[in-house]
């Protein structure tokens, strides 16, 4: 591998000009500029990018820290895509790394990036506490922007989407259908995501004067598998329900093929609606209906801050996003339309 000097030697120059050039700092002729970069071409001299990091303070590019647990599924292959593209757009590259399964674990993937000496990190966070976050913020002087997660201090720095929102305006849309017995299924409870949907899911019964029970709360873990079993335990306990909110889409098909080996149709006989629109949503069969998040939005906006932030740029507060339900052919009138 060539190294500097070799490259200095066969420009003609010395090692210090040669630095000059590839950190873009100090006085140096066209023809000068010229001589290296043809010396760098035949010499195949590929630049230490720490080092040059450390010379220039800037690396073009922007960090990524999202726990492998959401690494699985449509919802983060859009988010990635749409970051990928959009860093691309803006002549900067991606670095992904893994948040792993604690708090301590994301923010020693944020120190690795913030070594790396990356222009700016957006975090995705699954573990860490608010509290944290703003304190990161004000720790480090790279702009740092938070998705997913309401920041109590620093709001421009963080987007976030109307989840329990969306799921009350879901479970709305079913009782409005004629539906009472509603059954729920959960994420991961250990995700704010999870949560903020149940949060909605229980708001919008409450204020139709329904009261939540207990028995149609079921725990789910995101998969299919999860969504499959929730549908069994229901009817292993005999409990009466005609639609099924599941908290995404994948737990929403396992609980339609659960529903169907059993001779339950769909809708017909019990409605349901999942969350994050994937894909395949409207070639299944029946179509299911899905919350659609705003993924490429709010990363679009993500970015947008990040790169206003690395110009200076002025940054808006508005930092909530909302989801739109579609309804497609999984849900149809309950039992109580028109009463």
């Amino acid at each position: 591998m060539s190294t500097m000097q070799e490259v200095a030697k066969k420009a003609g120059v010395s090692k210090a000009t040669v630095s000059r050039v590839l950190s873009g700092k100090g006085y140096v002729s066209e023809a000068t500029k010229d001589q290296v970069y043809k010396a760098i071409e035949e010499a195949g001299y590929r630049p230490n990018l720490l080092a040059r990091n450390l010379a220039t303070n800037k690396s073009q590019c922007i960090g990524l820290v999202v726990t492998n647990t959401l690494y699985n599924g449509s919802y983060f292959s859009g988010l990635l895509s749409q970051a990928a593209q959009k860093l691309e757009d803006n002549g900067r590259q991606l670095i992904l790394v893994d948040g792993k399964h604690s708090a301590e674990e994301e923010q020693a993937a944020i120190q690795f990036l913030l070594d790396l000496r990356c222009d700016a990190i957006i975090i995705y966070p699954r573990f860490l506490t608010i509290d944290v976050m703003d304190d990161i913020i004000e720790q480090y002087k790279q702009p740092i922007m938070v998705v997913n997660r309401r920041l109590r201090k620093h709001q421009s720095h963080c987007i976030c989407c109307d989840h329990k929102g969306a799921s009350f305006n879901a479970t709305k849309y079913l009782i409005e259908q004629g539906h009472r017995d509603i059954a729920f299924i959960t994420g991961s409870l250990d995700s704010p995501t999870a949560i903020e949907r149940l949060s909605g899911y229980k708001e919008a019964l409450n204020q139709y004067g329904i009261t939540p029970q207990d028995s149609l709360i079921l725990k789910g873990k995101w998969t299919p598998a999860s969504g499959a079993a929730a549908i069994e335990l229901l009817l292993s306990n005999q409990t009466t329900f005609s639609a099924v909110l599941a908290s995404n889409d994948d737990m929403a098909i396992g609980a339609i093929k659960t529903l169907s080996q059993t001779g339950i149709a769909v809708p017909d006989s019990v409605s349901v609606i999942g969350f994050d629109n994937i894909p395949t949503a409207p070639y299944l069969h029946p179509a299911l209906s899905s919350v659609k998040d705003p993924v490429s939005d709010m990363m679009n906006e993500v970015i947008d801050r990040l790169i206003s932030m690395l110009d200076g740029g002025y940054l808006s507060k508005d930092n909530l996003f909302t989801s739109n339900l579609l309804i497609r052919e999984s849900v149809s009138k309950g039992p109580f339309w028109g009463k």
